[in-house]
């Protein structure tokens, strides 16, 4: 039999080995009995951190563990297939399919996170990953074979198709009933805010990019501190302009929360950076950061070691005080994402909210700043 499936499952978390919500659910889908299992990442988790229930994720291993008690109390004779809907990473996928024990009977995982771009799927431990990229230009399509006689799944194969007038063609019922919302949508979301200079991008999370520089810039301008250190991750389109309209602009920035002023000493700010340029940066495991102007930092990955941190064309010096701004997903976050307490840091100042929404700050700053432009100009340079 062969069956296609597009699966959504309920994720888990667990605080001090009491599950707060349902780890799995049971599903039949084309005449197959599929037991899904939601693993989510500890940075998405970080984010609800401030709530009082939440704030706890069990590793890799207590991971692999949960699974295995899962299977064993709720995949029965009757299963068919038992998925992994991950949002962990592709590494994390790996070693957690490396610690899962074959008698479990998981088929394959389906993650998330990375942004990992599977042309076909990676077999770790007799357990096939996949991940389909980021964003909404494809979706990943598994072709499952499943034999009836064995109860065991015969083979399958992957593909990533491409959403476009060929795969997702226009349904005119559904377009004429977009039409009837079409024009008051417009009004907001169409309405031109600013053009830029010319087209810019955010091609890898992972590096130095224009639209980092721009928003970094942005929001430190005018501020009452000098350095915004900008989560890469904030920005969500690879390109932006020249023409920006309300929706690109909110569709690039979703995360339209605080800014938070902290002060830091020299010293602790040589820790944060050392700190954030650790193995899982690579990996999308961690943020990395864009940085405003002024800031220069030199970062040699083979020997893992900060060769220079400038501001304003002068080492830092470990007395120096520095106004820092940080988004409040960050701040919130702060010993994850920095290495060093936060705590430590308030002893320096109490920590201010100097933005209720960054929204509110790019959108006024880009309308009255038209014709924009920003580069690439050597403040993060990764050295092998």
């Amino acid at each position: 039999m062969r069956s296609t499936t597009i699966i959504n499952a309920d994720l888990y978390v667990t605080l001090n080995n009491t599950r707060l919500f349902q780890p799995f659910i049971n599903l039949e889908i084309g005449g197959l009995r599929i037991l899904c299992i939601g693993i989510l990442t500890q940075e998405v988790l970080s984010s609800t951190r401030n709530e009082a229930v939440i704030g706890s994720f069990v590793d890799i291993k207590e991971a692999a563990r949960e699974i295995g008690v899962i299977c064993d109390n709720y995949r029965t004779t009757g299963t068919d297939l038992t998925i992994l809907i991950t949002h962990i990473g592709i590494e994390k996928d790996r070693e957690l399919a490396g610690l899962l024990d074959p008698d479990w009977g998981v088929d394959f995982i389906i993650g998330g996170h990375s942004h990992t771009f599977m042309e076909e799927p990676e077999v770790v431990n007799g357990v096939p990953i996949v991940q389909a990229g980021f964003g909404t230009g494809q979706i990943g399509r598994f072709e499952i074979y499943y034999d009836n006689a064995t109860h065991k799944l015969a083979r399958c194969s992957w593909e990533c198709v491409p959403i476009d007038e060929t795969t997702a063609p226009t349904d005119p019922i559904m377009e004429q009933t977009l039409d009837t919302y079409r024009e008051s949508t417009d009004r907001k979301y169409k309405r031109v805010v600013t053009h830029l200079a010319r087209k810019l991008t955010h091609p890898s999370r992972e590096q130095e990019t224009e639209l980092g520089n721009l928003y970094a810039d942005i929001l430190v301008d005018g501020s009452s501190y000098g350095i915004m250190l900008f989560g890469s991750g904030s920005i969500r389109k690879k390109e932006l302009g020249p023409i920006i309209e309300y929706q690109d602009m909110i569709e690039n920035t979703p995360f339209d929360g605080p800014v938070y002023m902290i002060k830091v000493s020299g010293r602790q700010f040589r820790r944060m950076i050392t700190y954030l340029f650790r193995d899982g940066v690579w990996e999308g495991e961690t943020e990395f950061y864009q940085v405003s102007r002024g800031v220069r930092i030199v970062w040699r990955k083979s020997t893992k070691t900060l060769e220079a941190l400038e501001f304003n064309g002068e080492p830092i010096r470990d007395t120096q005080e520095l106004l820092v701004g940080l988004q409040d997903y960050h701040y919130n976050n702060f010993e994850e994402f920095f290495g060093v307490s936060i705590e430590e840091v308030k002893a320096n100042m109490r920590p201010r909210m100097v933005i209720t929404k960054i929204n509110n700050v790019i959108e006024e700053y880009l309308s009255v700043n038209p014709g924009l432009d920003a580069h690439v100009e050597g403040r993060i340079t990764i050295l092998d």
